[in-house]
């Protein structure tokens, strides 16, 4: 559908550039040699080298066609046979510093490799792997520390017969923008352990969960707090041992309320029973003094968080029926009295409000403006994003850029998930345990669950103007212990997530916690 199969015989020339050495001295941003023909208009459809960029591998795989991203044109790579092919340019006289590799793709996915790379720019090779997607397009980015003036583009294709990408609107700009948060939802781990759930590092030695997920470079953990459960966990006290565990470990902290005795999602947002027969002044003062106690409590013990959700994927709103985004000067009353909380015991906590990606961009404008609007006071935009329930990559990424765009707050990727395999570890069906539920591209694997990873932390990494913070993986350490079921009512519920931790069924770290470590 994307593609125009031709095989076009091109010589592949050997391309001489003359190299600074790294003792030359940095010379101006203004002398250093543009990227061409980054948009791939020079020379329109069936130009087999596009100008400005060299080739090398399987003549007549990488061709420029119509349907760019931006302009008429687009850099493609596809063959009726299996292939390897990869188009690149040099970059010569470049100042010295960070610079960052931008583009727009779009992948069929099954090919053994896809990626953009950043190579001879004086450190390890950068790489970037494209995201599948079929129709949509996706902006991607690539950091790199030139420090020898020089630097290498490339697009890299090992690919089966029939595999295709797309690639567009190329540009290799100063400066770098990273995330700050690699984070994960640990919130099961304290009754993962009480029940006798044991966490292994790779190698099968039995160790202590924080500090395995810390050793492979996570650097943010994320807790809930609900107000009086029923089987005693994600309660005030457990989140105070699991914080010192944290901080002791030397990872930041974010506490997410959910203003209830149980979970609390788009489709519930039921009261604690202590307020069930509360007025609604007396649920401000509920909310107020509940986020209080709970954070003067941490800060007490040298564990205050860095960063606090006012609620948990409110999207409907929260304590209902007071609380329901039907009644927005209701709800912005609500939401302040949490927020003038968390600055009264520290102002410089951040205050997230979190949404679920459900409705996508219509749906994430309606809720903001709103608040906006009522006067609910933020500091940063959280989304769930799980790609099986809430829509395209692309029309993902679209969502979160305007957020940060529109409201001009930083944006992070709240809850995210990815299963590495279908069948359970205990008598509970998974929530996702048919190939059918999977997202293209992306199997039910260790390889397909670190690929998830580095796909969204890379759009997150993509936000205009360096408004992307992170991203938390939702639940790393909620394994197929007996007893850790998902109803607190219920000591016999099982567990339909386990295939979706980060720990196998051999209770191991998974290799796709290296996530955490991907730029």
């Amino acid at each position: 559908m994307f593609h125009l199969g031709r095989m076009i015989k091109a010589v592949l020339p050997l391309l001489v550039v003359a190299l600074a050495l790294s003792t030359v001295p940095a010379l101006s941003a203004q002398l250093a040699h543009p990227l061409t023909n980054g948009g791939f208009e020079t020379g329109g459809a069936g130009t087999a080298t596009p100008a400005g960029w060299s080739e090398q591998g399987a003549a007549g795989a990488s061709y420029t066609e119509a349907g760019g991203h931006s302009g008429g044109f687009r850099l493609s790579h596809w063959s009726s046979r299996a292939y390897k092919v990869r188009t690149y340019q040099y970059l010569t006289g470049l100042a010295n510093g960070s610079y960052t590799l931008t583009a727009w793709v779009r992948s069929s996915g099954g090919q053994k490799a896809a990626y953009l790379a950043l190579k001879d720019c004086g450190g390890a090779e950068q790489r970037t792997d494209l995201p599948v997607s079929t129709s949509g397009w996706i902006r991607i980015v690539t950091p790199v520390r030139v420090t020898k003036h020089r630097c290498t583009i490339s697009v890299t294709s090992d690919a089966n017969a029939g595999n295709w990408i797309n690639v567009d609107d190329v540009s290799f700009t100063r400066g770098t923008s990273r995330l700050s948060v690699k984070g994960a939802d640990i919130s099961s781990l304290a009754k993962s352990e009480a029940y006798g759930g044991i966490y292994r590092n790779a190698s099968g030695v039995t160790g202590d969960a924080v500090t395995i997920l810390r050793n492979a470079g996570m650097n943010y953990a994320r807790l809930k707090v609900w107000v009086h459960p029923a089987d005693g966990y994600n309660d005030q006290a457990h989140v105070l041992m699991t914080a010192k565990r944290v901080k002791a470990a030397g990872m930041k902290l974010l506490v997410v309320f959910h203003y209830s005795d149980t979970w609390a999602d788009p489709g519930v947002q039921t009261k604690p029973a202590a307020w069930a027969n509360h007025s609604y002044s007396q649920l401000k003062a509920d909310v107020f003094q509940h986020t209080y106690n709970v954070l003067t409590a941490l800060k007490a013990q040298g564990t205050a968080p860095d960063m606090v959700q006012v609620g948990n994927e409110i999207n409907g709103g929260m304590l209902w029926s007071e609380g329901s985004a039907n009644n927005w000067t209701q709800l912005a009353g609500l939401l302040n009295s949490g927020y003038d909380a968390v600055k009264a015991v520290n102002p410089s906590t951040l205050v997230a409000l979190h949404l679920a990606n459900i409705g996508g961009l219509g749906g994430t404008r309606w809720w903001f403006d709103n608040a906006v609007n009522h006067g609910v006071w933020f500091d940063a935009i959280g989304l769930s994003y799980y790609g099986y329930w809430h829509g395209s990559l692309s029309d993902f990424q679209t969502t979160l850029d305007d957020a940060a765009s529109r409201y001009g707050k930083p944006v992070f990727l709240a809850e995210t998930a990815y299963p590495f395999r279908l069948d359970s570890d205990d008598a509970l069906i998974n929530q996702i345990d048919t190939t059918g539920e999977l997202v293209s591209g992306y199997p039910a694997s260790v390889a397909g669950q670190t690929a998830w990873m580095n796909t969204v932390a890379n759009i997150v990494q993509a936000v205009p103007n360096g408004r992307g913070l992170g991203v938390f993986y939702w639940e790393a350490t909620w394994t197929g212990v007996a007893g850790n079921g998902w109803d607190p009512t219920n000591s016999s519920s099982g567990n339909g997530w386990e295939n979706q931790a980060l720990f196998g069924y051999d209770d191991r770290a998974l290799a796709s916690m290296s996530w955490f470590r991907d730029r």
